[in-house]
């Protein structure tokens, strides 16, 4: 008895198309109909509502359905879809994700199109078909915005939130006069003082205004962006910009894109009211672009905030900045630069505040994070494993592997071209039909042309793309290179170097809010690339990580330029025989795997301590010596003395 065979079928609308006659239900319908005709299950359905072909990255039920055949959960033979166009409009996508679904043993059919890629030409088909539907899609996108250039040539608000001091009315734009006086305010100030935009922003926080919440925004305060944001903008002078920002692809990758703004773009004149004069407009432009360049530095040029960005606030989590108080002498010639981080946020810079008004001097923060770097790269294992992964071979196999079969189609295509132009050569002049046989071989020749475009335009990217990863794999394999070398290189380097690797290979520095009794400041680091420490690899340490601190303590505690000419090894440092032989989070580990008991590390130091085990020197001491401590349990002490027994430390 034949088996029926099993379909998904596959539905997606933009919201373009729901007006032509292509909606889900009249899709889907469709659909269903042709499985029943041809005597096929349905074993799922799958839909993306308002989702564009340009590419599968936001569409979630197709990528829910490959994934499924991926893991063979109905064992489907075909998927269905109204037309070529639904399944893709981007024909690398279309090809790729043709070949994953017939490397499990499902081919697609394309009811409206009539094309089955399980037969010969159907493949075929489909190459050509998703070329003219990515060639579809780029027109849409030309003729979109070609409409919206008509209408800013026409003074008409081009679409989105109408911008701070004016209301959409009917799709124009008209006067918020509860919002226009702070447009006005802002201009005056900025044309007539000697404020510049933070100096604004603070003055309008100061002085009563309070920030108009919009659907875009939820700050109920001025910023210095916000300010910036109102004098670049020409709409309240009663002109209307088109083309400030482009939307560019990403070198390296596919389908990612990303706003640039434009230096020059074209300014009409609109049909709404402006709210200050086109006059008062150009003066702030003018000023913005005397004042908007970055200045020179005239004092301490050498001298880099190495840590700045990448220190975060202990209160609000944003980047700390470099801050610096210079002293001069009574007779103004001489000076000296004391250098700080601190919360930016403490001065409004984006309307946010913060409560942190502590400063810290930057030796004494560079210092510390230096310094665990430093104690790292002196232990052993870690230089052996750093070794091993410089070099190391990256995986690039599954874009490899699509630069083969893209390959492998240009080259299909190139021989189909080059059979078109023979067959034209060809023909025969004396043939009644050689005019209307000669037009239809060029235009599938010339199909096959736009084909190729996009073939190669795919093969460059994913080239650029396998370039980018083998840049960063070199990229990563420098730092490692500076890490072997850290003590050589870090003293020679410029401020200005150090603060490159640092960014380089730290993504984020935590600090507590205050110093620690034993001199601690560091609370956590974040690691760009993987590092080596007690046996792992990591990306990150934490100071507040109990089973990180026994082991880390000590990275933070000593001072690099009072221990400069000792050599620190992390599987020795400060630990006794007895100690080297279990953890204190291995104690732990056994007490609760073998009798389920929970026991602190000051309860295994008290049993040490009884059983005549040597101790370090414990950094977390009570205020006073009278100051009382808990004492271990008899049955917590009986387990602890059963685990020293274990790991032969008794």
């Amino acid at each position: 008895m034949k088996t029926q065979p099993k379909c998904y079928i596959y539905t997606r609308v933009s919201t373009a198309m729901q007006v032509d006659g292509y909606s889900l239900d009249a899709q889907k319908e469709k659909l269903r109909r042709y499985a029943e005709f041809q005597d096929m299950i349905v074993a799922g359905e799958y839909s993306d509502e308002g989702k564009s072909g340009k590419s599968v990255e936001g569409r979630p039920e197709f990528l829910k359905m490959i994934q499924d055949i991926e893991s063979f959960k109905d064992h489907v033979s075909f998927v269905l879809v109204f037309k070529l166009s639904r399944f893709g409009r981007n024909a690398a996508d279309v090809l790729t994700y043709l070949q994953r679904m017939q490397d499990y043993g499902v081919n697609l059919i394309c009811v409206e199109d009539g094309i089955d890629s399980s037969k010969d030409s159907g493949k075929l088909m489909i190459s050509v078909l998703s070329a003219v539907a990515e060639i579809e899609r780029e027109n849409i996108l030309v003729q979109t915005m070609e409409g919206r250039k008509q209408k800013a040539r026409e003074g008409r608000w081009n679409g989105g939130f109408a911008p701070y001091g004016y209301k959409l009315e009917n799709g124009e734009l008209i006067i918020a006069e509860d919002e226009a006086e702070v447009i006005r305010v802002i201009y005056d100030k900025y044309i007539h003082t000697t404020m510049g935009v933070s100096k604004i922003a603070i003055w309008l926080n100061t002085h009563g205004y309070i920030k108009k919440k919009r659907q875009n925004n939820t700050l109920d305060s001025f910023s210095a962006t916000f300010v910036k944001g109102v004098l670049n903008n020409p709409v309240y002078c009663g002109k209307l910009a088109y083309g400030r920002r482009h939307n560019e692809k990403r070198p390296g990758t596919r389908n990612q894109y990303h706003i640039v703004k434009q230096e020059k773009y074209m300014l009409y004149d609109g049909i709404h009211e402006p709210i200050i004069s086109e006059a008062d407009w150009h003066l702030a432009k003018q000023k913005l672009s005397v004042n908007g360049g970055k200045r020179e530095k005239t004092h301490s040029l050498d001298h880099e905030h190495i840590l700045s960005g990448i220190l975060c606030c202990p209160v609000c989590g944003s980047g700390m900045y470099g801050n610096v108080n210079r002293k001069r002498s009574p007779d103004g010639t001489q000076y000296r630069d004391y250098f700080y981080y601190q919360c930016k946020h403490r001065k409004e810079v984006d309307g946010h505040q913060c409560t942190y008004n502590k400063q810290w001097g930057q030796d004494f923060i560079n210092d510390a994070v230096v310094n665990v770097i430093q104690n790292l790269v002196h232990t052993p294992k870690f230089s052996d494993e750093i070794q091993k992964k410089i070099g190391q071979s990256i995986d690039t196999q599954e874009l490899e592997t699509q630069l083969d079969e893209l390959q492998k189609k240009l080259r299909q295509l190139n021989g189909a071209k080059n059979h078109l132009g023979e067959q034209i050569d060809h023909l025969n002049f004396d043939d009644p039909h050689y005019e209307r046989k000669s037009q239809d071989l060029q235009d599938r020749q010339d199909r096959i042309y736009d084909e190729i475009a996009s073939v190669e335009k795919s093969i460059e990217e994913l080239q650029a793309r396998i370039l980018n990863i083998r840049r960063q794999r070199i990229s990563r394999d420098n730092i490692y290179q500076y890490l072997v070398c850290f003590d050589q290189l870090y003293d020679k380097f410029t401020d200005a170097e150090r603060k490159e690797f640092m960014k380089s290979f730290i993504k984020r520095v935590e600090i507590y809010p205050e110093q620690q009794r034993d001199g601690r400041i560091l609370k956590r680091i974040d690691f760009r690339v993987p590092i080596f420490f007690n046996g792992q690899k990591v990306d990150m340490l934490d100071w507040d990580d109990q089973s990180t601190v026994e082991c880390v303590i000590l990275l933070s505690k000593l001072h690099s330029k009072h221990h400069i000419d000792v050599e620190l090894n992390m599987d020795e440092l400060d630990l006794t025989a007895a100690e080297s032989k279990a953890t204190y989070q291995e104690i732990k580990d056994y007490v609760k795997e073998q009798t389920g008991l929970n026991v602190t590390p000051l309860y295994i130091a008290q049993v040490k301590q009884k059983c005549g085990i040597i101790e370090r020197e414990c950094y977390n001491k009570p205020k006073s010596e009278n100051a009382k401590q808990p004492q271990c349990p008899p049955e917590k002490e009986k387990a602890i003395r059963e685990a020293l027994k274990h790991f032969q430390m008794i």
